[in-house]
């Protein structure tokens, strides 16, 4: 068999692996909320969210276009499959050590900056396609703070006007308003987050030849659908707890505040094809309504150490890819 369509399979079978993996890193979050309110049993909710994972995915390929023009050029890319393969193995490595300890890292920070360090490996800094890398940054920085501040706007909003309720009957109607935003940030992560995957599948058809544009072919949006629709089935318990209950106490009206901010912020950036980090989105929208709820009430410490590892995720990613594409080169 032909070594290039040999790679080209090995790089099919791992993107849809990191997909699958995102599925149950990532898409905990989507629902983290609503199972700590128990708005939904965890059963159901994972369902849920599989579901309308699946949907999203396969209604928007702009994402996907994004990634595979926007950081480098599969055409001109030096061992452009090689590259990629280095990527993906060393995204895959990074969120399986970060969902092994809990830590709702970002699986867009990891595949973008092990994009980047396999590249840079390959052909140094000029391989970067810099006006397309920096955009992609600037959203994946810009994009939690936007979700901080409007998270805190939407619950500052919800204080004023339902302040005069009975908190009982408010809790327990925002529960069920709750199965909605579940689903409809769940429906939100698969508009952006399979994009990534099925955008590095394209890259990969791109260098090797076997397409010529990026557009994405219905199979690969269809495979990349799948996986992540079965890595959501299988559940991220570590992270919802982490998500769920260990940044603050979620009551039913904060998770749709949060879900609502999350949601508006992931759809707004699908709308404009910008890859974001849905893990960092949710998150800082549950920080900001937290922070409008009760600052101490927020704990801190759990949001420090996400901090920190969202910062870390980009260049350990992209060493890490850099050393595998070293590697991988040496002996493919």
């Amino acid at each position: 068999m032909d070594s290039v369509l040999i790679i080209t399979l090995l790089i099919v079978v791992c993107a849809l692996a990191f997909d699958f993996i995102n599925g149950f890193h990532d898409t905990a979050n989507a629902i983290a909320t609503a199972v700590s309110t128990k708005a939904l049993k965890p059963r159901h909710a994972i369902l849920l969210a599989a579901i309308m994972n699946f949907l999203g995915a396969m209604t928007f390929t702009g994402v996907a276009k994004t990634i595979t023009k926007d950081i480098v050029d599969p055409f001109t890319l030096p061992n452009g499959s090689i590259v990629i393969l280095s990527a993906l193995i060393a995204a895959i490595a990074w969120n399986l050590i970060t969902w092994y300890f809990g830590i709702p890292s970002s699986s867009s920070h990891a595949i973008i900056g092990a994009i980047a360090g396999a590249a840079i490996a390959a052909a140094g800094f000029a391989s970067l396609n810099y006006t397309g890398f920096i955009k992609i940054i600037e959203a994946l920085i810009l994009s939690p703070i936007i979700a901080f501040t409007v998270g805190f706007i939407v619950y500052s909003i919800f204080k004023v006007v339902f302040k005069n309720f009975n908190l009982g009957k408010t809790n327990k109607r925002f529960r069920i308003v709750q199965i909605f935003t579940a689903a409809l940030q769940a429906y939100t992560h698969g508009t952006n987050d399979a994009q990534k995957a099925m955008g590095i599948i394209t890259m990969a058809l791109m260098a090797n030849n076997y397409v010529t544009t990026n557009d994405v072919p219905l199979w690969v949006q269809a495979s990349c659908a799948t996986a992540m629709g079965l890595g959501t089935s299988i559940g991220g318990w570590k992270i919802i707890k982490t998500v769920g209950g260990k940044i603050m106490k979620i009551k039913p009206i904060n998770g749709v505040a949060a879900d609502l901010s999350s949601a508006f912020i992931i759809f707004g950036a699908t709308y404009i094809h910008l890859p974001v980090s849905t893990t960092h989105v949710i998150s800082s929208s549950i920080l900001g309504v937290g922070t409008s709820h009760r600052v101490k009430g927020v704990k801190w410490d759990t949001a420090q150490r996400m901090i920190i590892t969202w910062v870390i995720t980009l260049p350990i990613s992209a060493t890490l890819a850099g050393l595998i594409y070293l590697l991988l080169n040496s002996i493919l």
